[in-house]
């Protein structure tokens, strides 16, 4: 087992074990959802970031309307929302699928070290990072 395996094979067991022993059991429900306790170190953070980065940032398409947000591109096109389906048309060659951004992806102009200046900067506590949108997902899975 490798050095990687075994710590995913810890992380699994840590988990597993907080939930044998809380013995809480949550349901599909907001009732439910609401009664989990939110986590200290998250209310006392009060500032954070979730960046919303992906494969769908390659093509460039949209801006902040709701018809041209980028991360919902696929779903838009495959909808055959106009604006989509013009974007397509010009820019990529037919037969042209999703997963075909990521030869373009490179992310050449990402400065860790500089987010981490603005971050800190900013007195940010946590971020997080977001591969893909729920409603990508849902359409890619239907």
């Amino acid at each position: 087992m490798s050095f990687v395996e075994m710590l995913h094979f810890l992380l699994f067991v840590c988990l597993s074990l907080r939930c044998c022993v809380t013995g809480v059991r949550y349901t599909p429900d907001w009732k439910s959802l609401d009664s989990r306790p939110l986590p200290q170190w998250y209310d006392d953070a009060k500032v954070g970031v979730f960046f919303h980065w992906g494969v769908f940032a390659a093509p460039s398409f949209g801006g902040y309307s709701v018809d041209t947000e980028s991360s919902f591109l696929w779903q838009y096109w495959q909808n055959n929302k106009t604006e989509a389906v013009r974007y397509m048309k010009q820019n990529y060659p037919p037969y042209f699928t999703y997963p075909d951004f990521a030869a373009s992806f490179h992310a050449e102009f990402f400065n860790p070290d500089q987010w981490a200046d603005i971050l800190n900067s900013a007195h940010v506590k946590y971020v997080t990072y977001i591969f893909i949108c729920y409603k990508l997902i849902s359409t890619l899975c239907t």
